[in-house]
């Protein structure tokens, strides 16, 4: 069978001095909808990234609801989820030419994952390119199929594309964060719009206090008696960490003793970030004022949260981006954040919130906005404040389980 992933369980009552009566009242009317129903998420990693950061919390909620979710993850060497990744990076509008080899890598994994996957779900919510051609190599059997795309897709490499369309045809409905990520070839679907949402209660995004926060930056190399300039993301191109770098010494000539932490996220599935990571050292080597940490160097969640928490401005340059977990997260945190003008990140920050979104390839306005925000600390705060409250409204884990669940139970219902 595919991988079986541990969920917790985390009752509704948890969340409820977040999110209103109405909303409390809407999920657990939906659970109720759904409560028969043994329901299936697969994706291609447990760790590392921000699909399964959403999986991990939104299906312990579900469960804390009392539904029957599994979460399972479909298993590859390396030569897969290489192939895998220039099919990511390709949706997202890279140059590719899909050799044959990458075909029949890419078609051999998921014939072997369809032979491994169990039956007797009535509902399978299947997330991102890896595992598309599970449904039509294993059968729909009785079940509903959900597509779940979390990339930025407007404008696609067509010839994959056109490869993932015959299987991608076969589900009964498909899921995209903003409406202008649904390619032309698919809007005859069932379309659902569903941006994602952070978990406020988990240990990424729960309150700290500043002495916790201080505790933890002196911990891992900081001067906590000068600024930090912050991006967390997986060290991924898209996310352009080179970029930030280049950001980072535009700003310290302005900012005297400014700091920069590069916290990235080594993912099962995406073998590339070792090669980029190598590019940070090799570019980083000999800068003190500069700390560079992931998640197989001591960085988990409680020191992502700090971070996000305690540094002075976060940068996300992301040059494409599906949505951007990680700008809610810090948005919540009350800090000020310098984005990439992108994908789901404006959605994020409208204009007047959370900070400044700017052309991500013009990297002197980037450096310009970082220095404008390190110097006013008042601003940072005003800013800060407000995006706070964006995600409030708009973007916490429970709004997604609504949506999501919402679709399920119109499915399960047809």
């Amino acid at each position: 069978m595919l991988n079986l992933v541990d969920i917790a369980t985390e009752p509704l009552e948890d969340y409820l001095p977040l999110i209103t009566r109405e909303q409390a009242d809407e999920l657990r009317e939906l659970a109720d909808k759904l409560r028969n129903r043994r329901i299936l998420h697969v994706n291609a990693t447990p760790y590392g990234g921000g699909v399964s950061e959403l999986l991990r919390s939104a299906l312990a909620l579900q469960r804390g609801m009392g539904l029957n979710v599994d979460w399972r993850v479909i298993s590859g060497e390396t030569r897969f989820f290489e192939v895998t990744k220039r099919f990511h990076n390709a949706l997202q509008g890279a140059p590719y030419d899909l050799p044959d080899e990458d075909r029949e890598t890419y078609l051999l994994q998921n014939h072997f994952n369809a032979h491994e996957f169990e039956h007797g779900y009535d509902l399978v919510v299947i997330h991102d390119p890896q595992p598309v051609p599970l449904l039509h190599m294993h059968g729909r059997g009785d079940a509903k199929w959900v597509w779940r795309c979390h990339i930025d897709t407007s404008e696609p490499n067509e010839t994959v594309l056109d490869f993932l369309k015959p299987y991608i045809d076969e589900y009964d409905a498909l899921v995209f964060t903003l409406d202008k990520f649904v390619p032309e070839k698919l809007r005859d679907h069932h379309i659902a719009l569903i941006p994602p949402g952070i978990d406020p209660l988990s240990p990424k995004n729960f309150d700290l206090t500043p002495e916790q926060c201080r505790r933890i930056m002196a911990w891992v190399g900081i001067d906590t008696e000068r600024p930090v300039m912050t991006q967390v993301s997986r060290f991924d191109p898209w996310k352009d960490p080179l970029g930030v770098i280049r950001i980072f010494q535009k700003a310290r000539k302005q900012v005297p003793g400014l700091q920069l932490a590069l916290l990235g996220s080594m993912a099962l599935d995406d073998p590339e970030a070792w090669d980029l990571m190598a590019e940070i050292r090799k570019e980083t080597d000999g800068d003190d004022d500069i700390l560079v940490a992931t998640n197989l160097t001591g960085i988990g969640n409680m020191e992502v949260n700090v971070f996000q928490r305690d540094s002075d401005v976060v940068v996300q340059k992301s040059i494409r981006e599906g949505f951007g977990l990680i700008v809610s997260e810090t948005l919540w945190k009350g800090t000020a954040m310098v984005a990439g003008n992108t994908g789901g990140i404006p959605i994020q920050m409208p204009h007047g919130t959370g900070g400044y979104l700017v052309d991500p390839h013009d990297e002197d306005s980037m450096a310009e906005r970082v220095t404008e925000l390190l110097n006013d600390r008042e601003l940072r705060t005003r800013l800060g404040k407000a995006g706070r409250e964006v995600v409030r409204e708009n973007f916490l884990i429970t709004r997604y389980v609504i949506d999501e669940l919402r679709l399920l139970a119109d499915l399960a219902e047809k």
